[in-house]
């Protein structure tokens, strides 16, 4: 008995000095090796989990920023961490996130949390380096900037928003983000596959949910977990994309593509394979899910907080809406992106909300950046949410202000919202224009309200996750 007490006690402490000392000892070559190229200031945290649990903690608050905020007061714009099982340089420094964003694979790949690669795989366009990935983010690329695609975003958006909008009725409360979610999914999935609205599309969003909700999960692949149960439902997409591709190549691929999937299927090279294919829709269907509705809701939340802003943007909405009635013909997508005001809601909705809030890099070799050393191996967290927020770059960076944006370039490297280099989002224009569409269609078919028995014009609503709101329609 004596002895299997021993065990039990004595066995966790050695493994802890075991671990703990292997630890100090790496630490120590660490600081060996890199003695005459200074490590920017920081520190690792704690063993083994690093500075994670703050990181993640501080993410989810009301104050996103202020894991960087103390550590940029402390050690300056760029700094050492550790965090998601990695030690990391952090950066908050615009000049940095550029040099970082344009560099090729020769100096910096991506890397992201392991639950995350895991999901994604080796041929995700997110993971993959070089000349494959080059290749696909230039075919993807061209595709969504061509005028054919914008064409059909444009009539499929203006169709979902209607029949979505059709089913509001103000007695009850409007979950924008449900319903942008609804949407913009919808949109994307028939821009990849042409898949339409029904019993396939609504088993493939059910299982599109199941597979993002373990894209931050703890990276442990066992029965009942949330990345096994992840990894179980894209198994079930990549099937049902596999069953697209196929009935594809028998009908014949056609030579004027309608969809990513045949641009994809079109082209010669033999590296992309119908597994890959399969692989990067579903990865491509995240903005779907994420970032395009997020957006949306973000939008109609600051709008909802800025009367004045909302008023402008009405106006010049329901001037355009007026000038095509008489003229007869419906709205293109040229018309919604050349509304100047509502432009500039839509930059400045991605300053201050920070739809994608950085990149996660690892270091293929010595680099060094302004001064800033970063070991090879290490990982380093390219940052925009700071560089957005902060007073030295933005004047009152916490308050919404369209207005900023009317004299003011959106080409520079304090505004970074889709990233940048050379995996530069490819649907950023396709973002905007969904946007564009869905606020003209909600500000000039409706007025909407905080619930509450009292209404007040534009009241400040309250973000919640799916956003409540009160409508009431308007005259045409």
């Amino acid at each position: 008995m004596d002895k299997v007490v021993l065990i039990v006690f004595v066995t966790p402490l050695l493994l802890f000095f075991i671990l703990f000392y292997r630890r100090i000892t790496w630490l120590r070559l660490i600081k060996s090796k890199h003695m005459k190229n200074q490590l920017p200031l920081g520190t690792l945290g704690w063993p083994f989990v690093g500075e994670t649990i703050e990181f993640i903690s501080c993410a989810y608050s009301d104050h996103p920023e202020s894991f960087m905020d103390k550590r940029r007061n402390m050690y300056g714009k760029v700094f050492k961490s550790h965090i998601f099982g990695s030690p990391t340089i952090v950066s908050t420094d615009a000049e940095v996130n550029k040099f970082i964003l344009q560099s090729d694979a020769k100096a910096f790949v991506p890397s992201y949390p392991k639950s995350l690669t895991e999901l994604m795989g080796k041929s995700s366009i997110l993971l993959i380096n070089g000349s494959l990935q080059r290749r696909i983010h230039g075919l993807v690329g061209a595709f969504f900037k061509s005028q054919q695609l914008k064409v059909q975003i444009t009539r499929e958006m203006q169709n979902y928003v209607q029949q979505s909008m059709t089913n509001w009725k103000e007695d009850q409360p409007v979950y924008i983000q449900d319903e942008t979610k609804n949407i913009a999914f919808q949109v994307l999935v028939k821009a990849l596959i042409s898949l339409d609205p029904g019993e396939e599309m609504e088993l493939l969003k059910k299982h599109f949910q199941e597979f993002m909700s373990g894209l931050m999960s703890l990276p442990i692949n066992l029965p009942g977990t949330k990345l096994h149960q992840s990894l179980q439902a894209k198994k079930k997409m990549v099937k049902l994309m596999l069953r697209t591709i196929e009935s594809r190549r028998e009908c014949g691929i056609s030579k004027v593509p309608k969809d990513v999937v045949d641009v994809l299927l079109n082209d010669e090279n033999d590296r992309l394979t119908d597994e890959l294919i399969a692989d990067n829709m579903i990865d491509m269907m995240i903005p779907g899910e994420d970032s395009v509705p997020v957006l949306m809701t973000l939008a109609v939340k600051y709008l909802s907080e800025c009367p004045t802003a909302l008023q402008q943007l009405r106006e010049e909405n329901v001037k355009l809406k007026k000038l095509k009635d008489q003229l007869g013909e419906p709205l293109n997508w040229s018309d919604y992106l050349s509304l100047p005001f509502t432009q500039t809601v839509i930059t400045e909705t991605l300053r201050i909300g920070n739809v994608i809030i950085g990149v996660m890099r690892k270091a293929m070799k010595d680099v060094e950046i302004k001064g800033y050393f970063i070991p090879k191996g290490w990982c380093v967290l390219a940052y925009f949410r700071s560089i957005h927020l902060d007073d030295k770059n933005y004047d009152k960076p916490y308050q919404f202000n369209p207005w900023r944006w009317q004299d003011k370039d959106t080409s520079t490297c304090n505004f970074t919202p889709f990233g940048g280099g050379q995996r530069l989002c490819p649907g950023l224009d396709l973002a905007r224009l969904e946007a564009s569409i869905f606020l003209h269609h909600l500000v000039t078919q409706f007025r909407w309200y905080a619930e509450e028995d009292t209404i007040v014009n534009f009241p400040t609503v309250r973000m919640k996750r799916r956003m409540p709101i009160l409508v009431r329609r308007v005259e045409s």
